[in-house]
């Protein structure tokens, strides 16, 4: 049975706030794990929606690829979600998927990711389109992560913004057998087409 209506990335008015109002990453870790899937943005609490099968197996795909570019070359770290990143004392976010370069600024701890990753993937849905294009963008480029990947399995399109300053200079947006010309990973050959494959299904 299909629906049209979908679950959206929005604040958790259900969990009470924190005398202060306001959301620290000591509040969260305060969470119970049967809440279910929370980020916290800018002191604000988020419910994230469960992602749907079209969105885990985009998510796979990426990180198979990143996995080999990065950890089979010997160059660094990846990680999916669910794992929590602290890139400010009230910003602790679960992105799609994470690059960690060996000499980065993030450190990885027992608890979580602390500092900005190198580089970010996020796999959108029309539930969370706007919040990953407008909200997390705009934390990610604060906190210094030096390259962000906004994934449309929908289009199959991937748009690539690279940290100028301390904000995103959008490149252009990949399809096809077009090589996105990461910075970050400077010897990336793997076309836009490989990253979402067969998702027909």
């Amino acid at each position: 049975m299909t629906t049209d209506i979908l679950p959206v990335a929005a604040p958790a008015p259900h969990v009470p706030a924190p005398p202060s109002g306001q959301w620290t990453v000591a509040d969260y870790e305060q969470l119970p794990p049967e809440a279910g899937r929370f980020e916290l943005i800018n002191g604000v609490l988020r419910m994230a929606p469960a992602p749907s099968p079209q969105h885990q197996a985009a998510s796979l795909r990426f990180a198979y690829y990143l996995f080999l570019a990065v950890e089979v070359a010997g160059r660094g770290r990846v990680f999916t979600a669910p794992i929590d990143v602290e890139l400010d004392s009230t910003t602790v976010v679960q992105p799609d998927v994470v690059v960690i370069l060996h000499g980065g600024k993030a450190q990885i701890t027992a608890q979580r990711i602390v500092g900005p990753p190198d580089l970010i993937v996020e796999v959108v849905s029309p539930g969370t389109a706007s919040y990953d294009r407008r909200e997390k963008r705009d934390r990610y480029a604060a906190a210094g992560v030096r390259e962000y990947w906004i994934a449309d399995p929908g289009h199959r399109v991937v748009e690539l913004l690279t940290l100028e300053g301390s904000d995103y200079r959008a490149e252009h947006v990949y399809r096809g057998k077009a090589i996105i010309p990461s910075i970050v990973l400077s010897e990336w050959q793997t076309s836009t087409e490989q990253l979402f494959g067969d998702m027909a299904a």
